[in-house]
């Protein structure tokens, strides 16, 4: 029997799905002494407006997915999306899955009148600095500024 990938918005009733993206990230991302959040944190943010989750799910089982915040314009009424997080599981990544994830990411934008996505990546990271290319970001030269609290 062939695989079956579906691609979807996380909703309210997705809080497995999303515990379960998280765990993608902690893996793809070696995130080391990391602990879940609460239930009801992560609930929360499943609520939000501003805040959206797609993943890719294969067979019921999450194999990767982006976290976008949407981000609204002062200087007219639109928004961007800023993809914070994108992640595939190794076994699945560059086979498409991270560029179906864009594109679905990108359908609801257009559908929401939203004006851009954009990402940042950092130099150092070649794969992820192909991906965006491939996908079809273009790069800009800006310099990221953290202010630790």
């Amino acid at each position: 029997m062939k695989e079956h990938m579906v691609y979807k918005k996380l909703g309210s009733i997705d809080l497995p799905y999303l515990k379960a993206l998280i765990c993608i990230y902690e893996e793809v991302f070696e995130m080391e002494s990391f602990t879940l959040p609460t239930d009801s944190y992560l609930q929360s943010l499943l609520q939000r407006e501003g805040l959206v989750f797609f993943v890719a799910m294969l067979e019921e089982n999450v194999i990767g997915g982006l976290t976008g915040h949407i981000l609204p314009f002062v200087y007219f009424e639109s928004a961007e999306v800023y993809v914070y997080d994108l992640a595939v599981q190794v076994a699945y990544q560059r086979k498409g899955v991270g560029r179906k994830l864009m594109a679905s990411l990108s359908e609801y934008c257009k559908e929401h009148g939203y004006k851009e996505i954009f990402v940042q990546a950092d130099l150092v990271d070649q794969h992820a600095m192909d991906f965006y290319r491939a996908t079809g970001g273009q790069a800009e030269r800006v310099v990221h500024f953290t202010f630790a609290l």
